[in-house]
Protein backbone atom coordinates (compact mmCIF):
# COMPACT_ATOMS: atom_id res chain seq x y z
CA UNK A 1 0.00 0.00 0.00
CA UNK A 2 1.38 3.24 -0.99
CA UNK A 3 1.42 6.06 2.08
CA UNK A 4 2.54 9.30 0.50
CA UNK A 5 5.43 11.13 -0.32
CA UNK A 6 8.63 9.83 2.32
CA UNK A 7 11.90 10.59 0.51
CA UNK A 8 12.85 12.19 -2.95
CA UNK A 9 16.36 11.67 -4.28
CA UNK A 10 18.10 13.85 -6.77
CA UNK A 11 21.28 12.50 -7.93
CA UNK A 12 24.03 15.85 -7.98
CA UNK A 13 27.55 15.70 -9.85
CA UNK A 14 29.08 17.77 -6.61
CA UNK A 15 27.79 16.41 -3.25
CA UNK A 16 29.23 19.10 -1.63
CA UNK A 17 27.74 21.79 -3.78
CA UNK A 18 24.82 20.66 -3.80
CA UNK A 19 24.39 20.11 -0.13
CA UNK A 20 25.13 24.10 0.76
CA UNK A 21 22.60 24.86 -2.13
CA UNK A 22 19.82 22.60 -0.58
CA UNK A 23 20.62 24.02 2.78
CA UNK A 24 19.97 27.43 1.73
CA UNK A 25 16.74 26.27 -0.13
CA UNK A 26 15.29 24.74 2.80
CA UNK A 27 16.75 26.95 5.36
CA UNK A 28 18.23 24.09 7.20
CA UNK A 29 21.50 22.22 7.69
CA UNK A 30 20.96 18.07 6.59
CA UNK A 31 20.06 15.83 9.71
CA UNK A 32 22.54 12.87 7.80
CA UNK A 33 25.55 13.97 5.99
CA UNK A 34 28.02 11.36 4.46
CA UNK A 35 30.07 11.06 1.61
CA UNK A 36 27.67 8.62 0.08
CA UNK A 37 24.80 10.55 0.89
CA UNK A 38 22.90 13.84 2.42
CA UNK A 39 19.46 13.49 3.77
CA UNK A 40 17.07 16.74 4.76
CA UNK A 41 14.21 16.38 6.40
CA UNK A 42 11.66 19.06 4.76
CA UNK A 43 7.88 19.13 6.29
CA UNK A 44 7.47 15.53 7.32
CA UNK A 45 9.30 14.20 3.90
CA UNK A 46 13.53 13.32 2.83
CA UNK A 47 15.19 15.04 0.36
CA UNK A 48 18.02 13.29 -0.54
CA UNK A 49 21.13 14.14 -2.73
CA UNK A 50 23.29 11.12 -4.07
CA UNK A 51 26.82 11.78 -5.54
CA UNK A 52 26.21 9.10 -8.67
CA UNK A 53 23.48 8.53 -10.99
CA UNK A 54 22.71 10.75 -14.24
CA UNK A 55 21.72 14.32 -12.85
CA UNK A 56 18.58 16.06 -14.98
CA UNK A 57 14.94 16.66 -15.94
CA UNK A 58 13.82 13.23 -17.51
CA UNK A 59 11.85 11.75 -14.62
CA UNK A 60 9.04 11.95 -12.13
CA UNK A 61 8.63 15.47 -10.66
CA UNK A 62 8.24 15.32 -6.94
CA UNK A 63 6.09 18.14 -5.99
CA UNK A 64 7.10 19.84 -2.43
CA UNK A 65 4.23 22.16 -0.57
CA UNK A 66 4.82 25.75 -0.48
CA UNK A 67 2.99 28.32 1.56
CA UNK A 68 3.99 31.02 -0.84
CA UNK A 69 4.58 29.95 -3.95
CA UNK A 70 5.47 32.96 -5.63
CA UNK A 71 8.39 33.70 -2.72
CA UNK A 72 9.37 30.63 -2.87
CA UNK A 73 9.88 30.24 -6.47
CA UNK A 74 11.62 33.76 -6.75
CA UNK A 75 13.91 32.79 -3.58
CA UNK A 76 14.75 29.57 -5.45
CA UNK A 77 15.78 31.71 -8.49
CA UNK A 78 18.09 33.93 -6.39
CA UNK A 79 19.94 30.82 -5.54
CA UNK A 80 20.31 29.52 -8.93
CA UNK A 81 17.69 27.37 -9.84
CA UNK A 82 16.36 28.21 -13.04
CA UNK A 83 12.36 27.55 -14.19
CA UNK A 84 11.50 24.62 -15.96
CA UNK A 85 7.61 24.92 -15.75
CA UNK A 86 6.10 28.62 -15.40
CA UNK A 87 4.28 29.13 -12.12
CA UNK A 88 0.75 27.83 -13.25
CA UNK A 89 -3.20 27.50 -11.70
CA UNK A 90 -4.29 24.04 -12.53
CA UNK A 91 -7.26 24.22 -11.04
CA UNK A 92 -9.24 24.44 -8.17
CA UNK A 93 -6.77 26.73 -6.68
CA UNK A 94 -4.39 24.55 -7.20
CA UNK A 95 -1.00 26.10 -7.91
CA UNK A 96 2.26 24.42 -9.37
CA UNK A 97 5.78 25.63 -10.57
CA UNK A 98 8.60 23.25 -12.07
CA UNK A 99 12.56 24.83 -11.77
CA UNK A 100 15.68 22.74 -11.78
CA UNK A 101 18.09 22.80 -9.38
CA UNK A 102 21.99 24.17 -10.54
CA UNK A 103 22.67 20.28 -11.67
CA UNK A 104 19.04 19.85 -13.80
CA UNK A 105 17.22 17.98 -11.24
CA UNK A 106 13.61 19.19 -11.02
CA UNK A 107 11.90 20.51 -8.02
CA UNK A 108 7.96 20.83 -8.10
CA UNK A 109 6.46 23.71 -6.04
CA UNK A 110 2.80 22.82 -5.08
CA UNK A 111 0.19 25.34 -3.01
CA UNK A 112 -2.70 23.01 -2.41
CA UNK A 113 -5.16 24.73 -0.23
CA UNK A 114 -7.04 21.64 -0.43
CA UNK A 115 -4.65 19.59 1.51
CA UNK A 116 -4.09 18.78 4.89
CA UNK A 117 -0.76 17.92 6.29
CA UNK A 118 -2.08 17.34 9.78
CA UNK A 119 -4.07 14.23 8.36
CA UNK A 120 -0.62 12.72 6.58
CA UNK A 121 0.45 9.55 8.74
Amino acid sequence: MITGLRTVIYPVSDLAKAKDWYQEVLGQAPYFKEVFYVGFEAGGFELGLVPDGTPGANGATAYWGSSDIEADVARMIKLGATIHAELADVGGGIRVASLLDPDGNQFGLIDNPHFDPAKVR
